[in-house]
């Protein structure tokens, strides 16, 4: 164990103390390249308002030629095209679905240089992995001063629980601050076992010597990835989701060898299709960058190797709201996360080999894994329970595949930029953290090899991204204060859009109510509020999974309350882009079927099925009892037209019919349209076994059963006192 430390310790500070001397002239404030980059960042301004989507479909359908034609509106994809734009390059970009649509909005959320990483390149003296972690530390400073509405500097603990780990771990830990040099969010420090305790109540106390707290930055993935689109549009760029490639398009060359030209296109909302000439066309499809290449030569080796990672999102209690947790030693060797996110918390992840997918489904072993190891860290009053898992989803990731390496585990999470003989140009692997450098790299790359002319460099680093100008961490006051927004919906509002906050809101409707004056809530337990609708289809969201999933983060915090949420955001999306009635229950369904599979609703729902009836004699009769109060006419089943007089009974005359059937279908498991004792009694056992958290039918028959004692105590009383004679 000495030996251990000692080499572990030495190797560290040495590949540290390189690392800040050999980049402290790159990095620091005062180097004459820092300076020439600021200089010409300061030339490129924001050309344009945000142009409606139609307008970017006129424009790629002008027969004009491009410099840059991307595939794929992903983080890397988007990433190329503000890095192609910005450097003065005529640019366009196609996304077959919608923008982050695939991993890129099923990320951990965090922004790091990757700790397991360095912990791998000093133990192994890995030069790639120590290069990849030092160019994603420099790519996280950049991305927390680019987007200072969507990011965050996050502390995460991790908690020691054998003593000789504490030097170990603080060893590793100060070696990643030292990597950052002066890019470093903030200092890591060591903490006792009670003042860790303080800070995570929910940490399990028993044998806990100490913890370690280091920075990262977290941010909202999706809003970033879309941020980062919207500024490329507005620097110029044709961008377009749901616009998807058919074909790559080729001719000769000077020397007669074939080039790709471009490619041909359709709208698949629309279902027009065109094509669009290039000078190159890129490839940043992630995990399906091996389908574009064999588009290009269908007899290349394929280069990714695909990785599924599952996350699950608990209720906020979990976990304190400015710390995450880390475990860096699961019962697999895997790391898992536990974080504080959107008012819940994240825990995650899998990683495990899969297919290729547009439609990646958590399986229930997934989330499983995730809940038994979370059990090990938390204390006894913290019942981790299945019912408490809101969200689940899969997110694919792109690894860059090594022969000589069997399991994804050792795999980096490195990019590569290939070339093919035809000129597509490829960028593949890597990790969100570093999508800026991945683009400047893949654009320098098509410049090199379409003999490009750019007005300038690459200007990425550090630039302001959509809503970051004039952000402020104060600024919601004025939401406040203006606009007569409620404080929590302007904090969500000025965090999630930043300066075109105010724009957001100027399209909220009046509420009726003293106050808050404007903005009608979507869902009464989160901040979303009607003018998002509205402003995300300015943001390009052409349906109801758009709006629900990337435009607003419903579908990832709480499934259910998505769902619920839905008819209203398809009554506005129906208003805005004049949807038809039967399109209008298109996106409906379509949006639902989502929800059920790639957003956890449907594990959530066979669970429960599965759930054997454990209860006891007693707990029979009293939920038969209770059902019975409810199924007045005693046809064995109650139907929406019993809870509906149940609920008037107790004074909620006010519920809608979306809400009795969204009560029905909680529990109607074999979809009938009525509940039946079994299917009664089989959701009681599951809140009992912690499957099911809570169930609103069940709170309804306790509160039916309830006042029907009281209706009989009352009689009862009467009925004596008229007897008293006298």
């Amino acid at each position: 164990m000495a030996s251990r430390l000692r080499k572990f310790g030495v190797t560290a500070a040495g590949i540290a103390l390189g690392a800040a001397l050999s980049t402290y002239a790159l990095q620091h404030k005062d180097s004459p390249q820092y300076q020439v980059q600021m200089e010409e960042m300061q030339r490129v301004r924001r050309k344009r308002t945000l142009p409606p989507r139609s307008e970017q479909i006129r424009a790629l359908q002008s027969g004009e030629e491009y410099d840059v034609l991307i595939i794929g509106g992903g983080a890397t994809g988007a990433g190329c095209a503000l890095d192609s734009v910005t450097r003065g390059l005529k640019t366009a970009l196609v996304e077959a679905d919608d923008f982050a649509s695939g991993t890129s909005s099923r990320s951990t959320k965090l922004i790091h240089g990757g700790v397991r990483y360095l912990q791998k390149a000093i133990l192994g003296l890995d030069i790639e992995q120590y290069r990849m972690v030092k160019e994603a530390l420099h790519e996280r400073a950049s991305m927390l001063r680019s987007a200072p509405h969507l990011t965050r500097p996050l502390p995460i603990m991790l908690p020691v629980y054998t003593w000789w780990q504490i030097p170990y771990f603080w060893v590793g830990i100060k070696a990643y601050d030292f990597v950052a040099g002066d890019r470093n969010v903030k200092s890591s420090y060591y903490l006792s076992r009670e003042d860790a305790l303080e800070l995570f109540p929910m940490l399990r106390g028993d044998k806990l010597c100490g913890a370690i707290v280091y920075y990262d930055g977290q941010q909202d993935d999706a809003r970033m990835n879309l941020a980062v689109a919207l500024t490329a549009a507005r620097h110029g760029a044709s961008i377009t989701n749901h616009v998807e490639v058919l074909e790559l398009l080729r001719k000769k060359d000077a020397d007669g060898k074939e080039v790709l030209c471009g490619a041909k296109v359709r709208d698949n909302m629309s279902k027009k299709e065109w094509t669009i000439k290039a000078k190159c066309v890129i490839n940043a499809t992630g995990p399906f960058t091996d389908s574009i290449r064999k588009m290009d030569n269908p007899t290349v080796k394929e280069i990714c190797c695909p990785s599924s990672g599952v996350h699950i999102v608990l209720p906020g209690y979990y976990s304190p709201q400015q710390m995450g947790l880390l475990d860096p030693d699961t019962s697999d060797g895997r790391v898992i996360f536990f974080l504080p996110w959107l008012n819940g918390t994240i825990a995650g992840t899998t990683d495990s080999p899969c297919d290729v997918t547009r439609t990646p489904t958590p399986t229930e072993d997934e989330i499983q894994f995730i809940l038994n190891e979370i059990k090990n860290y938390l204390n006894k009053d913290v019942d981790v329970r299945r019912g408490d898992v809101l969200s689940a989803w899969s997110g694919i990731r792109p690894l860059v595949s090594d022969p000589n390496k069997g399991d994804t585990q050792s795999l980096a999470r490195n990019h590569i930029v290939h070339v093919s003989d035809s000129k597509l140009v490829t960028i593949a692997g890597g990790k969100w953290t570093t999508f800026r450098a991945m683009a400047e790299h893949t654009i320098d790359a098509a410049i090199k090899a379409c003999n490009l002319k750019p007005e300038r460099g690459c200007v990425t680093d550090g630039l302001w991204i959509e809503g970051a100008q004039g952000w402020t961490p104060t600024m919601y006051i004025r939401l406040v204060q203006d606009l007569g927004l409620e404080v929590e919906v302007a904090k969500h509002l000025a965090i999630s859009y930043g300066d075109r906050a105010f724009a957001v809101a100027k399209l909220a409707t009046l509420t009726g109510k003293r106050w808050p004056i404007i903005g009608k809530k979507l869902h009464p337990e989160f901040p979303y509020i009607d003018a998002e609708v509205r402003y995300g289809i300015r943001e390009y969201a052409c349906t109801c999974v758009d709006m629900i999933s990337r435009r607003l983060r419903l579908s990832f915090l709480n499934v259910q309350a998505a769902l619920e949420a839905l008819p209203m955001i398809a009554d506005i999306m129906q208003e805005e882009l004049k949807w038809s009635k039967d399109e209008k229950e298109r996106q409906i369904k379509s949006c639902e079927h989502f929800l059920q599979t790639q957003m956890g609703h449907q594990a959530n729902r066979t669970l429960k099925e599965k759930v054997p009836i454990n209860l006891s004699k007693p707990e029979v009769d009293m939920y038969v009892k209770r059902f019975e109060t409810i199924d007045k006419e005693k046809k064995g089943y109650v139907s929406i037209t019993d809870i509906k007089r149940a609920m008037k009974s107790f004074g909620d005359a006010e519920v809608s019919g979306e809400e009795l059937h969204d009560i029905l279908k909680e529990i109607d498991t074999n979809m009938n349209g009525q509940v039946e004792l079994e299917e009664y009694l089989q959701m009681m056992s599951a809140i009992k076994s912690g499957f099911v958290s809570h169930s609103r039918f069940a709170a309804v028959a306790e509160q039916e059963e309830i006042r029907k004692e009281q209706e009989r105590l009352r009689k009862q009383i009467t009925i004596e006192r008229s007897g008293g004679g006298l």
